[in-house]
């Protein structure tokens, strides 16, 4: 699945999209979207745009992760491309995502700081945008904090994504790990209770020693 503009893709202003910025409903559907053949990019920064969640759990101790799709010992959180039908709801793309990725159902807290992807693309030359000799980055998140309601024991994607709760510095390491620094960004600016009792490391492998292995279900 290429992440890459074609001729499908739809280049807008994002200022003008999300009017209608709720929790409007999503399909709970058996299957994951895919192709991606109508996906939105910002018109001014040639950003791809995603939206996503941040899942916390009742008393915001912890948050849902899940690993990646393409590299599994990397945890990330629940994020997706916005396609044409979600224009004007991101956080329909945000739900809709977390239920495919995560299997995770909740409520809209609210909406976190737009964050990007510095990871910036090779192929900016071909991509139409306003601003020039700038370097253009790969994505434009928009997500937003959700309070867990159901976690399901299947889901869209349960066959290639693993998921589990970490503490704020369980899930910060995780995320640098992964060089995912704009997620880490995100994370920060949540409600997530930071002052969770510190983690310990593996000194030689740099692998999170788990005190609490099966309190990490919901």
């Amino acid at each position: 699945m290429s992440l890459m503009p074609d001729k499908d893709s739809i280049y807008v202003d994002v200022e003008e999209c999300n009017s209608a910025d709720r929790a409007t409903k999503f399909e709970k559907t058996l299957e994951a979207r895919e192709g991606r053949k109508h996906q939105l990019f910002n018109k001014k920064t040639g950003a791809r745009l995603v939206a996503g969640c941040v899942v916390l759990n009742p008393d915001h101790s912890k948050v849902l992760m899940i690993s990646s799709a393409k590299h599994k010992d990397r945890w990330i959180l629940p994020k997706g491309g916005i396609e044409s039908d979600e224009i004007d709801s991101f956080r329909k793309t945000a739900s809709r995502e977390t239920w495919e990725e995560a299997g995770a159902v909740g409520k809209i807290l609210g909406k976190l700081p737009v964050a990007e992807d510095l990871r910036y693309r090779k192929d900016s030359k071909n991509i139409p945008t306003t601003i020039e000799n700038e370097k253009i980055p790969r994505s434009e998140f928009h997500f937003y904090e959700m309070e867990i309601q159901e976690l399901c024991d299947k889901w869209p994607e349960m066959e290639n994504r693993s998921r589990k709760w970490c503490t704020y510095q369980e899930a910060k390491h995780e995320l640098l790990k992964a060089k995912r620094y704009e997620l880490a960004e995100v994370l920060g600016e949540s409600r997530i209770r930071k002052d969770c009792t510190n983690v310990k490391f593996d000194e030689h492998s740099n692998v999170l020693l788990d005190k609490e292995p099966a309190k990490d279900t919901y």
